[in-house]
């Protein structure tokens, strides 16, 4: 399961992230998504922990915290939507 991370400070590193949520458990990766034609990150991340109950847990605890001066948003990420295309002409 991979958690998503938005409303993150634009100062926030990876490195930040993974010590926020070892605290719950073990992080397997963790991402910071970077502009593809600035280079400047996105706002949100993506973090993967080793246990389900810990993400669970990071999920239920860390939802709407302020953190780094910005009040957080962690679920569950939403896997991206395949491309329809049934109204192509191909």
């Amino acid at each position: 399961m991979t958690i998503y991370v938005g409303n993150l400070s634009f100062d926030a590193e990876v490195e930040d992230l993974q010590h926020l949520f070892s605290e719950y458990g073990s992080v397997s990766k963790c991402s910071l998504p970077l502009d593809r034609e600035t280079g400047r990150k996105r706002g949100f991340a993506f973090v993967d922990m080793a246990d389900a109950n810990a993400e669970n847990k990071a999920i239920s605890d860390l939802q709407d915290v302020e953190w780094m001066g910005r009040s957080i948003r962690v679920n569950k990420a939403e896997p991206r939507p395949t491309p329809s295309f049934s109204n192509s002409r191909w």
